[in-house]
C-alpha cells in the first residue's frame, strides 16, 4: 500500500499527543512492575527467578508477538487495534487483582497485559511514521517518552496505592485508568492511501494479475460452459444407459420448457463465482509467499541481520535493571531513610530525557543514527559492569540515571529500522526485530533472578548482562562498517522508498 506524502504536521501532532498518552497508560504499570515485584515476592513466597517471569512476560510477550501485531495493524488499521487493545490491558490488570497464585499472574498480567501493550506499541509507532518523514525522529522521540513518563509516575503511584488500598486495590485502580486508552485510540485517524480502487471495477477485476501463481491458461466463460455441458451429458449417458429411450423422451420435454437465456445466465454466474474464488485463493497464497520472500530479502541485509542480534542481547542484559533495581538496593542493605526517590522513578524520568534528546539528535543530517545507536549499546554495557561496585544509594541512583538515559535509544530504533529497509517495509521489518526484543525481555529478568537464587548475590548476574550488551554492540559495529561502502556503490540499484546510510561527515 502506498500512502500519501506524510504531512509532517497538522493532524500528525494530534497523533503524537494521543500516542504519547497511549504509551503512558499502557506501559506505566508493566515498566514499573518492580514495585509490584517486591509485593509478589512477599505475597506468594516464590523464588526471585520464578517471580520475575511476571514482569518479563508483561514486557516481552507483546514484542514476541510483534509479527502478529504487525499483521493486525496492517489488516485492520491502528485505530481499531488500539481500541481493542485498551480493553485487553484494562481487563488484564483488573484480573490480576484476583490472582490466587503466581501462575495466574503469568496469564493475566504477563500474557494479556503484555499482548495488549505490544499491539498498542505497534499501532502508535506505525501511524506516527506514516504521518511524519522529515520530523520522524522528533515525533518518535516524543511518543516514546510516554512510556518513560509513565514509569516515573506509576512507580510512585503504585507504591502509594499499595499503602492506601493494598496490592489488589492498586491493580483495580490502575486497570480503571487504562480504560482511557479507548479515547486515545478513537483519535488515531488513518492517513488515506493513494491506491484506492476505482468504483467502476468489479470485484473480480480488483484481484491483480501478478497474484496469479499458477501459470495455467485461464479458460473463457464459453469454454467453461461447454465443459459443464459435456460433463452433464456424459453423466446422463453413464447413469441412464438401460433406460435410454424413456429418458430421451423425458429430457426433450424438460429442455423444451426451459428458457435458454436463463440457463446461460445461470451458468455464466456459476463460472464467474468459481473463477473469483480461484483467483482469491491464488491471491492469498501469493501474499503468503511474498511475506516469506520479503523476510529472506531483509535478512540478506547485513545491518538488519546485525540489528536483530544486537536488540536480542541488549534486552537480555539491559532490561533487568528496570525490574530488579529496587531489589538490588534492598539486597545491598541500603537504609530506607536514604531513599529520596525510588530508583525505578529515576530510570523512568531519565529514559524520557534520553528518548527526547536522542530523537532530536537523530534528525540532524550530519549524525549517523546507527553509529549513535551503537554508542548507546557500548555505554550501557559499561554501566552494567559498574553496578556490582555500587554500594550506596547515591551511586545506584547515578547508575540508574545513566542506564535510563541510554535506554532512551528505543526512540531512535524505529528510525534506524526505517532508514535501513524503507517506510514500505517498516511494519514487516519492525515486527521481526521486536520479536527478538521480546525474547530478550522475557529471558533477561528470570536469568538475573536465577543467578541470584544460585549465588545469593547480583554481581555475577550483572557481569553477564554487561557482557551480552557489549557483545551485541560490537557485532553491530562490525557489521555496519563495511556496509557503508556497499551501500554507497549500490545506492542507485536500490528500489524506491529504500534508504541507504552514508558515513557522517567529519567536518
Amino acid at each position: 500500500m502506498v500512502f500519501l506524502k506524510p504531512p509532517d504536521g497538522g493532524w500528525g501532532w494530534v497523533i503524537v499527543v494521543v500516542s504519547f498518552f497511549t504509551q503512558f497508560l499502557c506501559y506505566g504499570s508493566p515498566l514499573a512492575v518492580g514495585v509490584l515485584y517486591l509485593e509478589w515476592l512477599d505475597a506468594f513466597g516464590e523464588g526471585k527467578g520464578k517471580t520475575a517471569w511476571v514482569g518479563s512476560l508483561a514486557n516481552g510477550i507483546g514484542l514476541l508477538a510483534s509479527p502478529v501485531c504487525s499483521i493486525c495493524v496492517s489488516s485492520f488499521g491502528a485505530r481499531p487495534v488500539a481500541i481493542f487493545s485498551g480493553f485487553m490491558v484494562a481487563g488484564g490488570l483488573m484480573m490480576s487483582s484476583f490472582a490466587p497464585n503466581i501462575y495466574f499472574l503469568y496469564l493475566s498480567y504477563g500474557i494479556v497485559v503484555g499482548l495488549g501493550c505490544g499491539l498498542l506499541y505497534t499501532a502508535t509507532v506505525t501511524i506516527t511514521c506514516q504521518y511524519f518523514d522529515k520530523r520522524r525522529g522528533l515525533a518518535l522521540g516524543l511518543i516514546s517518552t510516554g512510556s518513560s513518563v509513565g514509569l516515573f509516575i506509576y512507580a510512585a503511584l503504585q507504591r502509594e496505592l499499595i499503602d492506601l488500598y493494598g496490592l489488589d486495590g492498586c491493580l483495580l485502580i490502575v486497570g480503571a485508568l487504562s480504560l482511557n486508552i479507548l479515547a486515545c485510540g478513537s483519535l488515531m485517524r488513518p492517513l488515506e492511501s493513494s491506491d484506492s480502487p476505482s468504483p467502476e471495477k468489479s470485484c473480480v477485476d480488483e484481484v491483480p494479475d501478478q497474484c496469479f501463481v499458477y501459470h495455467e491458461k485461464e479458460k473463457t466463460v464459453e469454454e467453461n460452459i461447454s465443459i459443464l455441458e459435456k460433463g452433464c451429458i456424459a453423466e446422463k449417458c453413464v447413469n441412464n444407459v438401460p433406460d435410454f429411450k424413456q429418458d430421451n423422451i423425458i429430457n426433450k420435454n424438460v429442455l423444451s420448457s426451459i428458457n435458454v437465456n436463463e440457463k446461460d445466465t445461470y451458468k455464466k454466474k456459476v463460472v464467474e463465482q468459481t473463477n473469483f474464488c480461484k483467483q482469491l485463493a491464488k491471491r492469498k497464497w501469493q501474499l503468503y509467499l511474498n511475506y516469506w520472500e520479503e523476510t529472506i530479502v531483509l535478512f540478506k541485509n547485513k545491518v538488519f541481520s546485525a540489528l536483530f542480534v544486537a536488540i536480542l542481547l541488549f534486552d537480555i542484559g539491559g532490561f533487568p535493571p528496570s525490574l530488579l533495581m529496587e531489589d538490588v538496593a534492598r539486597s545491598a542493605n541500603i537504609d530506607e531513610e536514604d531513599y529520596h526517590m525510588p530508583l525505578i522513578s529515576i530510570i523512568g524520568i531519565m529514559t524520557a530525557v534520553g528518548k527526547l534528546i536522542l530523537g532530536i539528535l537523530a534528525d540532524f543530517k550530519w549524525i549517523n543514527t546507527l553509529y549513535l545507536y551503537v554508542i548507546t549499546l557500548l555505554m550501557t554495557g559499561v554501566a552494567l559492569f559498574a553496578i556490582p561496585f555500587a554500594k550506596s544509594y547515591l551511586t545506584l541512583a547515578m547508575l540508574s540515571g545513566i542506564l535510563g538515559f541510554l535506554t532512551g535509544n528505543w526512540s531512535i530504533f524505529p528510525y534506524v529500522t526505517t532508514k535501513t529497509v524503507g517506510i514500505e517495509k517498516l511494519t514487516h521489518a519492525y515486527g521481526i526485530l521486536m520479536f527478538f526484543a521480546g525474547l530478550g525481555n522475557s529471558l533477561g529478568p528470570p536469568i538475573v533472578g536465577w543467578f541470584y537464587d544460585w549465588t545469593q548475590e547480583y554481581d555475577t548476574a550483572f557481569y553477564f548482562s554487561g557482557f551480552c550488551v557489549l557483545l551485541g554492540g560490537f557485532l553491530l559495529l562490525l557489521a555496519a562498517l563495511p556496509c557503508w561502502n556497499a551501500c554507497t556503490t549500490q545506492s542507485s540499484k536500490l528500489p524506491p522508498n529504500t534508504y541507504s546510510y552514508k558515513v557522517a561527515s567529519s567536518a
